[in-house]
């Protein structure tokens, strides 16, 4: 009889025992990856304070692979680039971020040597997926834009809906700190110089020099402007040297301004620290133009940027 005592009281300590672990197990479910079948779309938010791992998928080419390590802080993502065995006829390539709106931000060129392409930057990002492109002057993203690599969504993250909403741009918006008192941009402070494209020859380079003043002072660019010889298109290339890097949050955009006061945005630059020298290459079928400089917030889509919003950045003179 005592030993039956003893097991069933043995057999009512297991039990007990057993409900005590199953109430204290915590049930963990893991993330998993979801992408896009055919890969085209991989925009993620990386995580802060974590080193995040990317593969980039060679698109187009074979045999050459690639990996981005990101490390997003408080102030946006420091982005580290390695590509290896690219074939001997990709001489340059340029990285890019697409944003869940699909606007595109030129983060820089890769340099390129034995096959084996690095690079190294800060930009003020969250969201966003990197591609790799031979064009210097991306201007939207889709499954037909020629790239050389696309960013692969990293195991245990899973990727943003893409934003269907376009942001409105009504009138121009300054942040500044609570009490202070801040005045609208006016049109005028966005009108400027006509360059008078009849006057210059088709089909050559005209190259003008480019001081600045106000908190651009100290950086230098050259412009560059051929009028095309079939058709009305001039082609505007800016390349900026000693670059300022642009308060968080905003980017550099250039703008060709009509003599009614009309605008296109040519490009932008997300510039940041240690990277003084960057380039905007783009078109105009205006027939005369002005040329216009203004930070801009990034946030905004570029399909929304249809004119300027932010402030023109000191003073363009023209140096013939």
């Amino acid at each position: 009889m005592r030993k039956s005592l003893t097991g069933i009281l043995g057999v009512m300590l297991l039990l007990a025992a057993a409900s005590i672990i199953h109430a204290q197990t915590t049930t963990v479910t893991k993330v998993q990856t979801v992408q896009n079948p055919d890969g085209t779309y991989t925009i993620v938010e990386y995580p802060v304070g974590k080193e995040t791992i990317v593969t980039l998928n060679p698109v187009g080419i074979t045999g050459a692979t690639g990996t981005a390590t990101i490390l997003r802080d408080a102030n946006g993502a420091t982005i580290k680039i390695n590509l290896t065995s690219l074939p001997a006829d990709v001489a340059g390539l340029n990285l890019y971020a697409v944003d869940p709106t699909g606007a595109i931000s030129a983060l820089g060129p890769i340099e390129i040597a034995n096959g084996v392409g690095t690079f190294m930057t800060t930009a003020p990002l969250s969201r966003f997926m990197l591609v790799a492109s031979p064009d210097a002057n991306l201007a939207a993203y889709d499954a037909n834009t020629k790239i050389f690599f696309r960013s692969a969504v990293p195991e245990g993250l899973t990727m943003i809906p893409i934003s269907t909403a376009a942001a409105v741009v009504a009138a121009p918006v300054i942040a500044a700190p609570v009490g202070t008192q801040v005045a609208a941009i006016a049109t005028s402070d966005y009108t400027v110089p006509m360059l008078g494209i009849g006057s210059f020859k088709k089909g050559d380079n005209t190259k003008f020099k480019l001081d600045f003043t106000g908190p651009m002072e100290g950086a230098r660019a050259n412009v560059f402007i051929e009028p095309h010889k079939n058709g009305k298109l001039t082609e505007v290339r800016m390349r900026f040297h000693d670059l300022k890097e642009a308060p968080k949050g905003l980017a550099y955009v250039l703008w060709a301004v009509s003599p009614d006061n009309s605008f296109q945005r040519l490009g932008s630059i997300v510039n940041v620290r240690g990277r003084n020298e960057a380039e905007i290459k783009s078109e105009t079928a205006l027939d005369d133009f002005g040329l216009l400089l203004t930070t801009e917030d990034v946030g905004i889509p570029a399909t929304a940027l249809i004119k300027p919003a932010g402030h023109r950045v000191g003073v363009i003179t023209i140096i013939r």
